[in-house]
């Protein structure tokens, strides 16, 4: 009986905690604005990146290297994506602004890193 006593006496008070707790006049978080990560994420998927360099940047061996978690610098990879080499069109400021590839490299930093024991596309 008395281990039945203390069981109930714990639910009492968790009880007790979640009505002072939610009673408190917190309210729940709202909306929150886009991160330049989550602007980053759709226009580097509207733009066609995901398309070669994988959703997350994680790069194809048929296609676009891995370009994240640790993409170029941003002034260098503004310039690389501007004046690319071998098969990447470029993207000139009338189709990406400075913004735009600033959100993009946010995205890809952003992304986690693969596991050790995953080997990179070739």
């Amino acid at each position: 009986m008395r281990g039945s006593l203390r069981t109930g006496f714990v639910t009492f008070l968790g009880l007790v905690c979640v009505c002072v707790l939610s009673g408190s006049g917190q309210q729940a978080p709202g909306p929150t604005a886009p991160t330049a990560s989550d602007q980053g994420k759709s226009v580097f998927l509207k733009s066609g990146c995901g398309e070669c360099h994988g959703f997350e940047g994680q790069g194809a061996p048929s296609s676009g290297p891995r370009i994240a978690p640790d993409p170029l610098p941003l002034a260098a990879f503004k310039l690389y994506v501007r004046s690319p080499r071998n098969y990447m069109p470029p993207y000139t400021s009338k189709v990406l602004s400075d913004e735009a590839l600033a959100d993009i490299h946010a995205y890809l930093t952003s992304r986690p890193h693969p596991p050790a024991n995953v080997l990179p596309p070739s």
